[in-house]
């Protein structure tokens, strides 16, 4: 069919409006086919990346809680061994 001859018969106006709604159509079934199925996919990904995420901050606070844990240790032990050597001095010095 020759778009001038639907033209003649119908009008401009109506083969506009035809060719206005296949194009909705045609963005319709895209859209329905193409981009929704990829939307669930995505919206998959995402949830699964924002539990990735969640443990991994949960993982960082733990670490950082031993690594919090090792100073204070390490702190004590320090302390501790220069009291001990503070003893062992004075120690000395009152046995001579």
């Amino acid at each position: 069919m020759d778009i001038v001859y639907l033209v003649e018969t119908f009008g401009f106006e109506v083969v506009m409006i035809v060719g206005l709604g296949y194009f909705v159509f045609f963005v319709w079934q895209t859209i329905t086919k193409t981009i929704n199925p990829a939307l669930a996919a995505m919206k998959a990904t995402i949830i699964r990346l924002t539990d990735q995420l969640r443990l991994l901050d949960q993982d960082m606070i733990r670490l950082q809680q031993k690594v919090n844990t090792v100073t204070e240790l390490r702190e004590e032990g320090k302390l501790n061994e220069t009291a001990i050597n503070s003893d062992s001095f004075n120690k000395s010095d009152t046995t001579e």
